[in-house]
This record gives structure tokens, sequence and C-alpha cells, in this order.
């Protein structure tokens, strides 16, 4: 079995002495198609064996590359503040509650001050963000308990109180215990803008990115699922639609977000510049069938990758003086859609939501049109109840 580590992240922790130490690291191994995801402890070499079996777990339930890649430094991270304090998985479990439940907040905070990597300044890290991890460690200490190899985390008990109502209506009410979550940052992502948009398009320097944020903007699709698109399979030329299909052997871990096929018509321009690009690159893109393949340097004709669609917009970012993000990318498509008056159902399917209160969320504009239709319908209705009546 050949390991391959094509990306490695480091988890620095904090000597007395002052300075970063490399402790863990999240590395990978191949087989056949699948990566496994494994911690490993750089001091001792050895690989850390409940969190690597549990992330072996993750990808055999088909999760996604990425999402088990997410799990991976979560877990990674908590075994550097676990090292810190001298404790194991058993020990946490053997905790009292109230300890139980301050070691999980201090590790709240070992995160938001950014002891977990050298890349982030105190301050810096998301709240939200922090939070993703420890559950991440959570659903870690669930597997744990499954296997019988520890009791159940205290703090994951659930509380219940029996209350009745003013006409003698019992009801039990359950919640779960912890409650020291941080309260994440609002998170106001908003949708780009036409102008934006175009000002982007002439800071690229190659009609393979120009195309990336025209399909982008086009289509709503999320940019994992723009890059596992395969050009022989999943366009058809003559409707000018694009395909997104859920696939696990994408090689450059791209991957439809839900195990559902959707597909999204872009304009007649877009397509032939779709043409252009394609006839352009044909001599890198004929020896395998992503859409969208690194064009230069030693991985010429090699699937993008996320990372590199991120640092392209770092780039552009600098020339435009706006950074634009796929997400704000995806939400233009949402706004220019509902201000076009699409059914809201519609621009669910479109986005791939599976339900619809995530698109209502997302658009967020929604809720001044709610009120205004509410405002229309009882001004025309008011006296539908009688009410003026019984008064």
């Amino acid at each position: 079995m050949a390991i391959h580590i094509p990306t490695r992240y480091t988890v620095y922790g904090v000597r007395k002495g002052g300075g970063a130490v490399k402790r863990y690291t999240v590395e990978i191994m191949k087989e056949g198609t699948k990566r496994y995801y494994y911690i490993l402890n750089r001091e001792t070499l050895d690989i850390a064996l409940f969190p690597s079996k549990y992330l072996k777990h993750k990808t055999k339930s088909n999760l996604s590359p990425n999402t088990v890649k997410r799990y991976a430094f979560s877990l990674s991270c908590y075994l550097e503040y676990l090292a810190e304090k001298e404790l194991d998985f058993p020990q946490v479990c053997k905790l009292g509650f109230e300890e139980q439940s301050s070691h999980f907040t201090q590790f709240l905070y070992w995160l938001k001050e950014g002891r977990h990597t050298e890349k982030k300044k105190i301050g810096d890290v998301d709240s939200g963000t922090c939070n993703a991890y420890l559950k991440d460690v959570f659903g870690f200490y669930f597997f744990l308990s499954e296997i019988d190899y520890v009791p159940s985390l205290r703090v994951l008990s659930y509380s219940q109180i029996t209350v009745t109502n003013g006409v003698g209506v019992r009801r039990t009410l359950r919640s779960k215990a912890f409650r020291g979550f941080m309260k994440a940052e609002e998170r106001n992502v908003r949708a780009a803008t036409e102008e934006e948009i175009i000002q982007a398009l002439q800071a690229c320097t190659n009609s393979r990115d120009q195309l990336l944020l025209l399909l982008l903007a086009e289509t709503g699709f999320r940019i994992g699922e723009i890059l596992g698109v395969n050009y022989s399979r999943d366009i058809d030329y003559e409707n000018h639609t694009l395909g997104v299909y859920f696939r696990e052997d994408n090689e450059n871990q791209a991957r439809a977000k839900n195990a559902e096929f959707r597909k999204a018509k872009i304009s007649d321009d877009t397509f032939d510049f779709l043409l252009h690009y394609l006839a352009e690159y044909r001599n890198l893109l004929q020896y395998q069938n992503y859409l969208f393949i690194n064009i230069s340097g030693d991985t010429a004709g090699k699937p993008l990758k996320v990372d590199s669609v991120y640092s392209m917009l770092d780039r552009a970012a600098e020339k435009t003086g706006t950074l634009l993000t796929p997400h704000m990318l995806r939400r233009y498509f949402a706004v220019t859609r509902w201000n076009a008056e699409w059914p809201l159902e519609l621009i669910s399917q479109a986005l791939g939501h599976k339900h619809l209160d995530t698109t209502i969320q997302y658009l967020g504009i929604i809720d001044d049109k709610l009120l205004e239709a509410s405002r229309e319908f009882y001004a025309k209705h008011s006296t539908n109840y009688g009410i003026d009546r019984i008064l």
C-alpha cells in the first residue's frame, strides 16, 4: 500500500519556554481511489489509533473527503490540547459534569486564541469555527462510547424537566446539558454585484479563470460541484446545460454536497466562451475529462483544486480591491433570480437545497417581501374573522 501525502496539516502547540512546536499532523494514505486520513504524532511517530479509526469509519461512510479532512484537523487540534493538559480520552470521560464542561469550554477558548495554528493571530479565529471543531470532537467521543471504549460524556447527556401548563397538560422538556458553545458572529455573506464580477473577469489572466467565474455566477453551483464537472459526460452541448453528479472518485476530491443530480442552463455567450476555452487548452484537456485543470507548471493537465481557486481570487482582489468568493457568486445567482421573480421552489432546486427554509434564510431579502405581502393581504382581508363584531 503506497503512502501519499499531497496535503499536510501541522498543529502547533506552545511550550512553556515559548515557541511553536509541531506535534500532530494529518496525513493521507491512498488505497486505490480511496484516501484515508490518519493522525501522526511527530514526536513518537505513532499513529493516533482511535482518532484514525474514526476517520476511516467516516471515509467508509461515504462522507465527502473535504468533510473528513476537516474532522481530521479538528481532532488533531484536540489531541494537541489534550497533550498540553496531560489528559487522555478515558480520563476526560471520568471527569465530573462541571469538570467536563470546563474542559471543553477551555478548549473553545484555546482555539479562539489561535493556539492550534501559527497562521492565525489571536482573535482571528471565528467563534462559529471553534464551535464546529468542538462538535467534531463530540462526534468522536460518541463514536468511542458506541464501540464501548469509554462511557458517554456527561456533558452530552440530556437534562429533562416536566412542566404543567395552566390547563393541566404535562410536558417533558429535554435539552443537551452542555451550554459552553460560543456565540457565533453574524456571517452575513453578501451577494456579489454585477460590476464586481465584471471587474474580476477583467483582472483574470487566462480564459480558465474567466470561465470559472462565469459558470459560478450563472449556475449557482457550489465550488466543489463546478470543479467536479466532467466535460465529456456532464455537459449537454446541444441544450447548453451543465449537470452535477455525485461521484466518489474525483481526483481533486471535488464532490456534490448532496447525492442528487441537477443541471443548469447557461447563456449562449457563456457557452460560446466555454467552447473557446476547450479549444484553447485542448492539448491539456485531452488526457483527462475534468473541465477545470491546472494550465501551467508541473501539475499542468491535472484537475484544479479548491485551494487554487481561492489563490486565484486573492490575486484578482489585489487588482480590483474587492475579494470575491465562490459563495458570493452563488448568492448573486440566487438574488438575481429572486429579483427576476423566479418561484422560490425553483431557486431552491437550482441551489441544491434540501429544504425550502434554507433557501428562505439564504436569500435574506425575503423577510421584507413577506412583510409587504402580509400587509397587502390584511389590507384586503382584515374583516375575515368578524373581529369588529366581537370587540
